[in-house]
Order: structure tokens, then sequence, then C-alpha cells
């Protein structure tokens, strides 16, 4: 929503900061998640609700692949055998690999319009190798931030104020999409016009609200 934001229609934006992990990449379904949910002999749903609890340090890059699932393990007391643990990384980046054509076609759109563009988001080392191997759009974004290289993750107010110092923008001038409010909440504090993402439809909603920025609308495909 807009709300807390209602003088940036008539802000000069001029960038977009974009979250990764159900904004640009789609919400894994519980079908995604069941091989990595069955090696810890867990119902997707409940093992959705666990997996993202405590992930900050991993997110962060503070702690190992390895430490972090043994932890995961061990809170839902489950043993492990280190030797699954690659299989886990794999199946975890595997989940996270599929992204929404129309956020993917809209980032072209606004790099064609003159927009600077971000990634900003939590991400682990082994999901940031994935998309800059594999997707063409990361190598045109103005820049990435991710919190496994600068050790900082959202809503930490550091790592917003590090990527506008990348892209050369004030918190006015850049529009910031996120999925997670406590993370929309931080970026509203610094000054940073915000929508919370719920849905590509509710997105483009909000978006034309911004008729006044010049901003290209979100294609229909």
């Amino acid at each position: 929503m807009l709300r807390g934001n209602e003088h940036y229609a008539k802000s000069p934006l001029t960038a977009v900061i974009l979250d990764y992990g159900q904004v640009v990449s789609l919400r894994p379904s519980a079908k995604q998640m069941a091989p990595l949910a069955a090696i810890f002999g867990m119902d997707p749903n409940i093992f959705r609700k666990i997996y993202p609890l405590d992930r900050g340090p991993y997110d962060s890059g503070s702690i190992s692949p390895t430490t972090f699932w043994l932890k995961f393990a061990d809170k839902v007391r489950v043993p492990l055998d280190c030797a699954r643990i690659p299989e886990i990384r794999r199946l975890d980046v595997e989940m996270w690999s599929a992204v929404d054509p129309h956020m993917v076609q809209w980032i072209d759109s606004l790099l064609i319009a003159g927009f600077k563009t971000a990634l900003l988001s939590n991400m682990i080392s082994d999901m940031a190798a994935h998309p800059r191997r594999e997707f063409t759009w990361m190598k045109r974004l103005t820049c990435q931030v991710l919190s496994c290289e600068i050790g900082l993750i959202k809503p930490n107010q550091a790592i917003y104020q590090h990527c506008l110092k990348r892209m050369d923008v004030a918190p006015a001038e850049a529009l910031f999409i996120d999925d997670h409010e406590p993370n929309v909440q931080m970026a509203r504090k610094l000054g940073i016009p915000s929508i919370q993402f719920n849905s590509v439809s509710q997105l483009r909603s909000e978006l034309s609200r911004l008729s006044s920025a010049r901003m290209p609308p979100i294609p229909s495909i």
C-alpha cells in the first residue's frame, strides 16, 4: 500500500529497488518445497513456516551452510548426516530459481525508460551465484546489493543506505518494493517511497498511481 508515502506520487522517482524472493522470484509451491522438507521428515506446509526462521546469520554470511543446516536439524529434532548437506543446498537454491516473467519484463521496461534498478536482497551465497550464472537480466541492473556479500541484512538501515549510495540516488528518488512488512517499514522510516508486494496485480494497481513519475506499467504476458 502507499500508506505513509502519499507524497511520493509527486516525487522525482528515478530508481527502483527490488527484493528477490517472492517479488522477482515466484513463491515456492508446496510441491517444490517437498523434496527439501522430506529430508527432515516434515510436511511442506509446516516446513514453510519454520524454514525462514533464524536465517539472518546464514543470509549475512556469518555462518556456513553446514552450521545453519545442522542447527536447523537440531531445532526440528531430526538427525542429519552431513553428507546430505550438498543435496540440501542444491534443493534450497532450486526452489527459489523460478522468476516471474512479468517482473523480469518490467525490469527491462524500467531500464529502457531510463530508471536505475537495483536488487536488494537477503540472499545466501549459494543463491547469489545461481541467478548471476543463469539470468541475463541480473547483469543489466544498476547494482546488486546482497546480504551475503556485505554482511548486512534487511531491515538493518545500513543496507538500504549502502544501496542508495551505490545507485547514487537520494531516498525520495527511489521506489522500494519488498514483500516483507518490516523491510518496507524501515525503508519508509528512511524516507524511501515503498510498496509492500503481495502480487503482480496488486503491484500493477499501486504503480498506476505513479503516472507523474514516468513509471512504465508492468507488462501483461
